[in-house]
């Protein structure tokens, strides 16, 4: 099997809700802005325009791309609605004449112009020229290796991983053999020998291509019985396939290196518990 952790998925409904609730009392909209008058709800008189849900749903792209505005708009008036009912008994309390409310605030500015100083700066280095010169790089350091595609079948015992290697050899099919007998995924796909464990790849990667193994490979997951469909060597993946990673990497290096240059054309003087001055790092 492979050597891999499953993440479990959350509903997009759910995705919405938590997003949109962990940001919507902090964000403040123009909704006259666009000429949209239309109103989503009134709380104690206070309008929340239907332009509050659409800028909302606008900035975030996560929930846009999985979530159409109707389904946004009905699972998060709530939100909006409670967000707005908070506020009010927050002004009416004098929360923000409180000196912690003013100390907040003063970081909640400073963290929102951080943000959105970084997320400029990305926007204009992460471009399609830096995606292609590391995928450049990415191809040219690429090495080819042994791939095998292969299909499995999982059991808890020997006797009965010998039971379907018995019928295999009477010319039962190994598809039907699998949704019969096995407790895991039948089709495992291509793999190199590192992405499995050792007992498995040995096995796969010393057979030929259309061959099953006439004995059961034992591994910390039961017993396996693996037919070997496709025998080749790797090749680097296409651009379309990994861009979304190399975008993410060149934003980390992109990053990396506006620190690097704010450290250097600043003056930085850092002190211990005790008053001494620290040296910089060389």
């Amino acid at each position: 099997m492979k050597k891999r952790i499953v993440g479990f998925t959350i509903s997009a409904v759910a995705v919405v809700v938590v997003a949109v609730a962990s940001f919507v009392s902090f964000k403040v909209y123009n909704a006259n802005a666009s000429g949209d008058k239309g109103v989503a709800a009134k709380v104690n008189g206070e309008v929340i325009y239907i332009n509050d849900l659409k800028q909302s749903y606008a900035d975030h792209p996560q929930i846009k791309d999985r979530v159409p505005f109707e389904e946004f708009y009905a699972k998060t008036l709530d939100v909006f609605v409670n967000s707005k009912l908070v506020y009010q008994a927050a002004q009416k309390a004098k929360i923000e004449e409180s000196p912690e409310y003013q100390r907040q605030l003063v970081t909640a500015k400073e963290d929102l112009a951080r943000k959105l100083y970084l997320e400029k700066e990305v926007e204009n280095r992460v471009n399609e020229e830096a995606v292609q010169k590391l995928y450049n790089d990415y191809t040219s350091k690429f090495e080819s290796q042994k791939e095998v595609k292969a299909k499995h079948i999982l059991v808890d015992s020997e006797g009965t991983a010998k039971e379907v290697i018995g019928k295999l050899k009477k010319g039962e099919d190994f598809v039907k053999l699998a949704q019969e007998y096995s407790k895991d995924q039948v089709d495992l796909g291509y793999f190199t020998k590192d992405m499995m464990v050792p007992e498995f790849s040995n096995a796969a990667f010393n057979m030929k291509k259309g061959e099953y193994s006439k004995t059961p490979v034992k591994t910390e997951f039961g017993y396996h019985v693996i037919l070997v469909e496709d025998v080749r060597a790797s090749k680097p993946l296409e651009l379309k396939e990994i861009e979304p990673q190399l975008k993410n990497m060149v934003t980390q290096q992109v990053v990396a290196q506006i620190f690097e240059d704010l450290r250097d054309n600043a003056k930085v003087e850092r002190y211990s518990l005790e008053g001494e001055v620290i040296p910089e790092k060389k």
